[in-house]
């Protein structure tokens, strides 16, 4: 059960209105970093979650995300707020009123149109919202790391909108939004250091054979090495050969088919195989051609033309003289 407060978790003061501004705090609105997805991700994660205290957890950081979507909707009406009625009442020149709703240099005028200054759930490009951007995978030691990194993302983009403005208010604002995704890092990551063992994510442990070779496959050039690719704790492969077939098994691929699906697949190979002996005249090379009649080994008389490999049908293009 959800019930609405009308003060804001924190509050919005906006010096004056900047429909391009509002545009791009679109961004953490409806888009793929933004405050819907945060709530949408961990509210569908508490609903499946059986401890009670990541449930608990889950569910106060999802309301929350909904609190700040609030508190960004709000600042992007805010800086919407002239254009809006400017649009709506067209008391201004045309051309003046185009050029305050496209001076920014975004897409501003595009949510400016078409949803009247209003927080559409869109990106600052407007792309529409989508559950796509919900990347959950049902279980928690999975699920609580890829919070982690939402929570970074998403901090970044705060970043990033804190250095586009100099709104002393929108700046305040957005600091305290930035840093809740501080807050919420910390929570997620002691919830995942509470479980032991939490790595690798799941139940299996992984093949010991693989679980600590490192390939280095990409050679050529300087060789960067640290504790994520060297030492005592990897068995580092270079040589190429020993990069394919580490099973030992060959290295091809293959399937174990009854006796009659082994036939028609024989059947079917047969029937499509290439001839490598042949050297057909292709449309592309008559196409080269400045007069299509004069193929290389092609007898001017009139003869059948020859090209190394085999023969052009007879059907084949002629230099315009009877045979």
């Amino acid at each position: 059960m959800f019930a609405h407060n009308k003060r804001l978790q924190y509050t919005v003061r906006v010096s004056e209105p900047n429909p391009g501004l509002a545009n791009l705090m679109l961004e953490q609105f409806g888009g793929p970093q933004g405050e819907l997805a945060a709530a949408c991700r961990y509210f569908t994660q508490a609903l499946a979650e059986d401890d009670p205290g990541r449930k608990d957890m889950l569910f106060d950081i999802a309301t929350e995300e909904l609190s700040h979507l609030e508190v960004i909707g709000n600042i992007v009406v805010m800086l919407n707020k002239g254009a809006k009625g400017a649009l709506a009442e067209g008391v201004e020149d045309e051309g003046e009123l185009y050029r305050k709703i496209t001076g920014a240099g975004n897409d501003s005028h595009i949510t400016q149109v078409l949803y009247g200054g209003g927080a559409p759930l869109v990106n600052s490009a407007g792309v529409p919202w989508t559950a796509a951007y919900i990347d959950t995978i049902g279980e928690p030691t999975a699920d609580l790391r890829s919070n982690i990194a939402a929570e970074a993302r998403a901090k970044i983009v705060y970043e990033r909108l804190i250095n586009l403005t100099d709104d002393p208010g929108v700046k305040e604002a957005l600091g305290f939004l930035m840093t809740r995704e501080i807050a919420h890092q910390k929570s997620f990551e002691k919830a995942l250091y509470s479980i032991q063992p939490n790595f690798p994510p799941g139940k299996l442990a992984g093949r010991p054979e693989f679980a600590s070779v490192y390939f280095n496959m990409s050679q050529g050039g300087p060789e960067m090495n640290g504790s994520w690719n060297s030492g005592t704790k990897w068995n580092v492969v270079s040589d190429r050969d020993e990069q394919s077939d580490v099973d030992g098994g060959g290295g091809d691929a293959t399937v174990e088919l009854p006796p009659k699906d082994a036939e028609v697949l024989n059947q079917m190979a047969l029937r499509t195989q290439s001839n490598p002996s042949v050297d057909p005249l292709t449309g592309a090379e008559l196409g080269m051609m400045a007069d299509p009649g004069q193929i290389a080994g092609a007898d001017v008389a009139g003869g059948p033309p020859s090209t190394p490999g085999g023969d052009v049908p007879k059907s084949g293009a002629k230099n315009g003289k009877k045979g």
